[in-house]
């Protein structure tokens, strides 16, 4: 039932099949959300290497306003973050059911306010950076920390240097050449092709997510975000409905 299967993806009982699934969507999402996002605000909500960098740069050039506003986007996805851990953490303790769904339904109800507020939002400002920068960091922050805990760290969805680092890697080895005979099992190279597989699976929806979210800013603006945030909704949600054994 496909109630079964939406349910399975937040699951605490975790498979190799529903963290690629779990993770293919959100790479969707947060693909869509950073390169759609970027086309509205002028600024992506993910990258807090280049928000880093960029705080390094305009100190040493006197900028100190976008240095702050750089330092804010980082402490947004920081805060982000740290609410996951806050929410799935009390959740274990004290709630039974489903530990990862306040955090998944508080992303779904935050890309509701962007689509629905994001202009007016836009206008208010935190030294230079808008409340909608902020607002998209903070989510970027809350879903990059919900599916690593929910993949014990295997997956993130936000950024793709990591996967590309991993791919590289396992690449080295698929064309590694073992050239004695015989070679003894501590020093065989082999590809870890189920790992090649999955971060290549990553990319390509981060990318796709991009792309379709670049086109649904540019033509519907922050409404676009709005299918993302029901589809949220329905996945957080489907724990409560799925019948039980």
């Amino acid at each position: 039932m496909p109630i079964n299967y939406l349910a399975s993806l937040t699951a605490q009982e975790r498979s190799a099949r529903a963290n690629l699934h779990l993770g293919t969507s959100l790479a969707f999402v947060a693909g869509a959300l950073n390169a759609g996002g970027f086309l509205a605000i002028g600024q992506y909500t993910s990258h807090m290497t280049g928000m880093l960098s960029s705080a390094a740069d305009n100190l040493v050039l006197g900028h100190l306003p976008l240095v702050v506003t750089a330092f804010l986007s980082i402490l947004s996805f920081a805060l982000g973050a740290a609410s996951t851990a806050i929410m799935v953490n009390y959740a274990r303790r004290n709630l039974s059911g489903n530990p990862y769904m306040p955090a998944l339904l508080t992303e779904s109800v935050l890309l509701l306010v962007f689509g629905l507020m994001g202009a007016n939002l836009q206008m208010h400002e935190v030294v230079d950076l808008s409340l909608t920068a902020a607002l998209l960091c903070y989510v970027m922050g809350l879903q990059n920390a919900l599916v690593t805990k929910i993949s014990n760290a295997e997956i993130r969805t936000t950024h793709v240097t990591g996967l590309f680092t991993d791919i590289g890697i396992e690449l080295g080895k698929l064309f590694y050449w073992n050239r004695e005979a015989g070679i003894e099992r501590d020093h065989f190279v082999a590809a870890n092709r189920t790992k090649l597989r999955v971060h290549l699976v990553l990319v390509a929806s981060f990318f796709v997510g991009g792309v379709l979210g670049a086109l649904g800013f540019k033509h519907l603006g922050f409404s676009a975000t709005i299918p993302l945030a029901i589809g949220l909704v329905i996945m957080s949600s489907a724990p409560i409905f799925k019948p039980q054994a």
